[in-house]
């Protein structure tokens, strides 16, 4: 099943995603999310898609594909590297990526999203299905130069819009072996498969709830494939996953933010 988040009139609606329209999502529901369901099937062209999921926190795991590491001059780490994103990162399909002044190098980075179902801690690896209720698209935006600069990753993965979601949650899939791409315009810049992790996701998961406790709607970015690349002003950039759907959203300057950084 696919479920989303839709916009009608204004308001915001749960909605079951079916070919190209938005249907009542019957008793299915996200967690973490107390829209009321949509009640009358829509067209999908005469609504807004928001992002699926409004997470409490994005844990993230860097480098968990060889190629990946390899690409950026990295070693392969000898357990989960984890770090996190802010919820005011996130946004949903459609909306503007912004490029903030203060970076020339940012990047995008597709992502297998893992939405957490229920409350959990310390969960065991075997017992990881029954916390996860789905999956989504997710867009690791980064601006690379302040990544190596800084040497850890908050400023580098933290702007606001550096987190695209969605387009809507995938339940009941097969998360070992999804292909997952990035195009830019038309280029294919990256092109992978979940079953390349170095760690998998029942790793993943283990690992994260170990550090903290995963809340419903919590959302965990399992790390992405080889080929990252720049995004420049204009683009598009759109982040495919096998059996979820196809994440899209357009790059802008971001023309709101003073020209110069203050003095430190």
């Amino acid at each position: 099943m696919l479920l989303a988040r839709v916009s009608v009139g204004g308001a915001a609606f749960v909605a079951r995603i079916e070919g190209d329209r938005a249907l009542p999502p019957g008793d299915a529901q996200l967690p973490g999310i107390s829209d009321p369901p949509l009640i009358d099937p829509v067209e999908l062209a005469a609504l807004r898609l928001l992002p699926p999921i409004r997470p409490g926190k994005i844990a993230c795991i860097g480098r968990n594909y060889a190629a990946h590491a390899a690409e950026l001059g990295n070693t392969v780490p000898s357990r989960p590297l984890l770090f996190l994103k802010p919820a005011s990162a996130v946004i949903g399909p459609g909306d503007v990526i912004l490029l903030p002044p203060d970076s020339d190098r940012v990047e995008h980075e597709g992502e297998l999203g893992v939405v957490i179902g229920e409350r959990c801690r310390h969960v065991r690896p075997e017992d990881v299905d029954s916390v996860i209720f789905g999956f989504t698209c997710v867009n690791d935006v980064t601006a690379r130069d302040l990544q190596r600069s800084d040497k850890q990753f908050a400023r580098g993965k933290g702007f606001d819009t550096f987190c695209p979601i969605g387009p809507w949650v995938a339940t009941g899939l097969d998360w070992r072996d999804l292909r997952v791409s990035v195009r830019v315009g038309d280029e294919l810049r990256q092109d992978g498969r979940t079953s390349q992790m170095v760690f998998d996701v029942a790793s993943l998961v283990a690992t994260v709830s170990r550090v903290m406790t995963l809340q419903p709607g919590d959302v965990i970015a399992t790390g992405t494939p080889e080929g990252v690349g720049p995004l420049r002003d204009g683009d598009r950039v759109c982040v495919e996953i096998e059996g979820i759907g196809a994440l899209t959203n357009p790059i802008r300057l971001d023309g709101d933010a003073p020209a110069e950084a203050p003095a430190w």
